[in-house]
């Protein structure tokens, strides 16, 4: 490879920049230790936060973000931490589907996400769970 930047990673399609940002936004206000502040305000800084990470980031530097997401989404799903079941689950959704698709691309993503698609693959079926019984309630 030449001395340019793989952006490969990029191209595997655009809910994770477009739905996590509010989403994440969410289940982080939940967090002990997060300054109040509006919800926009929130999601606001998650949606730069992602931003910069898709135009100035590496591959790299983007799955320890989404990596984040999962904990946040794992840690609502068992409930060790607060939030939102329908935000964590949309997260979760988001991140299991893009890390699948990482099969489809070079280098050693999908094999560094393996851990994590488990975890997601749990703590989504648990949030269907939960968020199913809670709307027939």
């Amino acid at each position: 490879m030449s001395g340019r930047r793989r952006l490969d990673w990029l191209g595997l399609t655009p809910e994770p920049e477009r739905e996590l940002p509010t989403a994440v936004a969410a289940l982080r206000t939940s967090s002990p230790g997060t300054p109040p502040a509006p919800p926009q305000d929130l999601a606001d800084a998650e949606r730069r936060r992602v931003e910069h990470l898709v135009l100035r980031g590496t591959r790299q530097g983007w799955l320890r973000y989404l990596g984040e997401v999962t904990d946040l989404v794992t840690s609502v799903a068992a409930g060790s931490r607060a939030g939102d079941p329908a935000a964590a689950l949309l997260a979760g959704e988001v991140v299991l589907d893009h890390h699948r698709m990482l099969i489809g691309l070079p280098g050693p993503g999908y094999g560094r996400t393996a851990r994590d698609r488990t975890a997601l693959e749990g703590a989504v079926r648990a949030l269907r769970t939960r968020t199913t019984e809670g709307a027939g309630r």
